[in-house]
């Protein structure tokens, strides 16, 4: 089960991060900004790209912010959005529960600055109804990320 893998992630690192599941879906920015009660940047939204060097990566970003083209190429070189089928087996976690924690397999992640408007984020745990809520740092550090500007500027 994928939030089992993210339980074994934290007790790996000495993590006392508490998983929050819920008995509505968190699948959606949407949903989840809802059902936590904050406003939608606060909702770290995972998202899976395969680069033209063929590799996977991983970009973790606020809610709300909108990818830029030219800065992504600029940083990652051009990508592609992975399908949900692909997310799931390069990951082990479902579309609407993807994070950073508990991968099927080792990648890249990364963390776009748009989190860092926030002192506290909420990404999912492994499955649609689940989070943890942690500092944009704390995020960063326990998931090795590289810290990179690739979303448009809010307006």
């Amino acid at each position: 089960m994928s939030m089992e893998s993210v339980r074994r992630f934290f007790g790996e690192r000495n993590l006392d991060i508490p998983i929050i599941e819920l008995e509505t879906s968190t699948a959606t920015v949407a949903l989840a900004a809802a059902a936590h009660g904050v406003e939608p940047g606060r909702i770290a939204k995972t998202l899976a790209f395969r680069l033209n060097d063929r590799r996977v990566v991983l970009l973790v970003a606020s809610g709300d912010a909108r990818i830029d083209n030219r800065k992504f190429k600029s940083a990652l070189g051009k990508g592609k959005m992975l399908s949900p089928d692909e997310v799931e087996n390069v990951t082990g976690h479902p579309v609407g529960g993807v994070c950073p924690f508990g991968l099927a397999q080792d990648l890249p992640v990364f963390l776009d600055i748009s989190l860092r408007d926030f002192h506290e984020v909420l990404p999912a745990a492994g499955a649609p109804h689940s989070a943890v809520r942690l500092s944009p740092d704390l995020l960063g550090r326990i998931v090795a990320g590289e810290w990179i500007d690739v979303c448009q500027e809010r307006a």
